[in-house]
């Protein structure tokens, strides 16, 4: 189960085995990775169920668990913990190949949490200390602690030796342009930086689930396309923590208000939906559409528009014309659903999510 730090994965960890348990292995903690390091305590030998939390610290003990799995009878089952979706893929690729399956585990979503917390889960995002805290002000230092925490601490202790300030201001710069084209010039320029250089941030943030990039989805090679990805920051509140906006009053005297919440239904449809293939689609010419899904044979298309009353836009026209779409969603923050066509219709975010 791969998932962003402190998003509950020890705790759903400790549901399945106790964590005073011998079948409970942290790998932050000395004591667990001296007991992992004896043979005669290693999960060799054990039965039953057991859990490796933050598994991305060892890869070395990837082969051991290897032997386990090739046990028959199999006495015993494991859960793997990791906050490094790359990193992790590349370790186990070769000695667990074919034995272990990949689950996305994420922070609250507003379908877990009910159409009634989406002002709150905007504005503080689905960390769930960030999204319980007593208030906003605490929500609020709860997550600038946890930017600075992470990029001090953690992603070194991934083996990412990027320097921290490089990366908080790269952080802060993609929170600034949430959902437009990655440029690597401009960030390259700020920084004092190659665009090299640039190109590997992106990357980075991606592989530990702090940033979101989407490919361009190429359809009419007659037309000029946007070639570059989009960037997002995937959690809302980390996005509006960057640039310091505390309440939701910070929030919606902030230039950025339409980009941020334009932003959050991308993530909520995403983690609502898990569709095959995702990507967004652009042209010179100003149209664009937020998100172009391949899910259950279909071809989707979904735009999320801070709008009063969206209509059939030419944009809209255009991208039917050409992307094919079986379904066309606007996702707006109005008080009713309604259709535009027998394709085309127009939807609440918690509609859409599956949160009512």
């Amino acid at each position: 189960m791969l998932g962003p730090r402190q998003c509950g994965k020890a705790t759903l960890a400790r549901e399945f085995v106790a964590a005073d348990s011998p079948n409970y292995f942290d790998l932050e903690d000395p004591t667990s990775l001296a007991r992992l390091a004896e043979p005669e305590t290693s999960p060799r030998p054990l039965k039953g169920g057991f859990v490796i939390d933050e598994v991305q610290g060892r890869p070395e003990r990837f082969p051991l668990l290897r032997v386990v799995a090739d046990r028959r009878p199999l006495p015993s089952r494991f859960l793997l913990f990791g906050s490094a979706a790359p990193e992790l893929r590349r370790q186990a690729s070769e000695p667990l190949a074919g034995r272990v399956k990949t689950v996305p585990f994420e922070d609250f979503r507003l379908a877990d949490l009910g159409a009634a917390a989406q002002s709150c889960h905007w504005l503080r995002g689905g960390f769930p200390l960030a999204f319980t805290a007593r208030s906003d002000t605490d929500s609020f230092a709860w997550r600038r602690q946890f930017c600075q925490t992470f990029l001090e601490r953690d992603l070194p202790q991934l083996g990412l030796a990027t320097p921290a300030a490089a990366l908080h201001r790269f952080w802060r710069m993609v929170a600034y342009s949430h959902g437009q084209i990655c440029n690597a010039a401009d960030p390259a320029r700020a920084l004092g930086v190659n665009e090299s250089t640039v190109r590997r941030y992106p990357n980075l943030m991606t592989g530990v689930f702090m940033v979101r990039q989407l490919p361009p989805w190429f359809e009419n090679p007659g037309k000029r396309q946007m070639k570059a990805p989009k960037v997002y920051v995937r959690d809302s509140g980390l996005l509006h923590a960057l640039p310091g906006l505390g309440t939701q009053r910070d929030l919606e005297h902030h230039p950025k208000l339409a980009a941020s919440w334009e932003g959050y239904p991308v993530e909520a449809v995403l983690k609502a939906l898990r569709p095959a293939e995702v990507y967004f689609w652009a042209t010179h010419h100003g149209a664009e559409i937020d998100l172009v899904l391949f899910k259950g044979g279909k071809r989707i298309g979904v735009e999320c528009k801070r709008a009063d009353a969206p209509t059939l836009t030419p944009s809209r026209r255009i991208a039917l014309a050409d992307l094919k779409f079986d379904q066309l969603i606007v996702v707006y923050p109005g008080e009713r659903r309604y259709r535009l066509n027998k394709r085309v219709e127009v939807v609440l975010v918690a509609e859409w999510v599956g949160a009512e």
